[in-house]
């Protein structure tokens, strides 16, 4: 597993620690971690702080050159909100863990000329469905109710 993911799961295995949704994230230019995070709404009842924005926030204030030259690394598809953010930045390439338990705006990404990775990780699956399957109001809560 490459270093860099590696570092998003063991991000978000500690938000599932701590009784938070197990996405973890990390922000990566040339071959330097900028900025690591995790969902943190559960821990700090925030509304905005999901893994991508919390590593985006770990990661200080960085010019639009260094963002055009790195890659988000982010445990589960990212919403719109992380989506949003990462077109605002001009983050060049995502690499997603899963995309099996949520689907994110990949295609927005995509079509905005973002190159998507998606590897289908067994851990990212299982932490989802483990903490879907013993909070399913507080997953809801956020992405509310699928069909």
């Amino acid at each position: 597993m490459d270093k860099f993911f590696e570092e998003a799961v063991s991000q978000a295995r500690k938000s599932f620690e701590e009784g938070g949704i197990p996405i973890g994230s990390v922000i990566v230019y040339k071959g330097e971690i900028l900025g690591k995070g995790h969902n943190k709404r559960i821990q700090q009842g925030s509304v905005v702080l999901h893994g991508e924005m919390d590593a985006l926030e770990n990661a200080g204030r960085q010019t639009a050159e260094v963002y055009r030259h790195s890659v988000l690394y982010t445990t589960l598809s990212p919403c719109p909100m992380c989506t949003g953010a990462i077109l605002l930045y001009g983050i060049p390439k995502v690499v997603i863990g899963e995309n099996k338990t949520f689907l994110g705006s990949e295609d927005l990404l995509r079509s905005q000329g973002v190159e998507v990775v998606v590897l289908d990780n067994p851990e990212c699956i299982n932490l989802m469905n483990s903490f879907i399957e013993l909070h399913p109001d507080i997953w809801y809560e956020d992405i509310g109710e699928q069909d």
